[in-house]
């Protein structure tokens, strides 16, 4: 039975968190505070702990400082009712597996603690570069779990984004974040894909570097974006080469996002999403 440790100083959500977990089999504990949790962790094994930032005695990115490089720790979800980028990056930087903000609805908590219980615990930490809301760098692991991560953090630094362009630019992210960690880091997690995130006022820009040796269109004959007008072209390579139905990922990039990108070895991309 998977052990789940609480730390919320209200009460009222610490017993609610609490009760959901046990009623999915969950062995669970609580704490009130900053320091009874870190006293909790230090004392016993837990496979998980949903960490609220905002606690007496010691916060909840406290508590994770003081466990900075210590093995075996258990995955954390931090939890608060501060959606800021600033405290989403200090999650970020102090490892934290996901970030889930108040209030929180009971499937999505259920359904969030289960794939992070079901994923493997990092290899290599997410390095933050630049914390300013306005501009965000990171360097992340070409790993599939490490991608999955920052897209749940960059989740929450989209979330002042009308939910159109939102879902345009959270699709164009996860493909071309999928590029560069799949192709061009080779999912290997000790090559790092270079991420920036710029906020403007009238403006998105991401800036996706990868450490690949980039790619020509030439040889994208099974992709749609090397069709140009034509892109439906493509499906008779892919037949050929026995390959499932699709290729279309750059084409839906190209067409949700406002400029797209790419320098001369196309390692590196760039897309803007216009805020008028």
């Amino acid at each position: 039975m998977k052990r789940i440790l609480v730390a919320d100083d209200d009460r009222t959500v610490r017993d609610w968190l609490a009760g959901i977990l046990r009623a999915e089999k969950f062995d669970v504990s609580t704490a009130t505070d900053g320091s009874a949790t870190l006293k909790k962790l230090r004392a016993g094994k837990f496979d998980l702990v949903l960490l609220d930032v905002l606690m007496p005695r010691m916060s909840g990115l406290e508590v994770l400082a003081a466990l900075r490089g210590r093995k075996n720790l258990p995955k954390f979800i931090v939890v608060t009712s501060d959606d800021s980028p600033a405290t989403v990056l200090a999650a970020i930087r102090e490892n934290a597996h996901q970030y889930i903000a108040k209030p929180i609805h009971q499937d999505s908590l259920i359904r969030l603690v289960r794939q992070t219980l079901g994923q493997k615990a990092p290899s290599q930490a997410i390095e933050v570069i630049s914390a300013r809301p306005d501009w965000i760098e990171l360097a992340v692991p070409c790993s599939l779990e490490a991608a999955e991560r920052l897209e749940g953090f960059m989740t929450h630094l989209e979330s002042g984004l009308p939910e159109e362009i939102r879902v345009a630019v959270g699709h164009a992210f996860h493909e071309l974040l999928m590029n560069a960690i799949e192709w061009g880091g080779k999912l290997n997690p000790r090559s790092k894909v270079r991420i920036s995130y710029l906020r403007a006022k009238r403006m998105v820009m991401y800036r996706i570097a990868d450490p690949g040796p980039g790619f020509r269109l030439a040889d994208l004959d099974h992709a749609a974006i090397a069709y140009g007008d034509e892109p439906m072209k493509h499906g008779d390579v892919r037949a050929e080469k026995g390959l499932r139905p699709g290729g279309f990922g750059l084409v839906m990039v190209k067409a949700s996002v406002d400029e797209l990108l790419f320098n001369e070895k196309r390692n590196e991309v760039v897309f803007v999403k216009y805020l008028d």
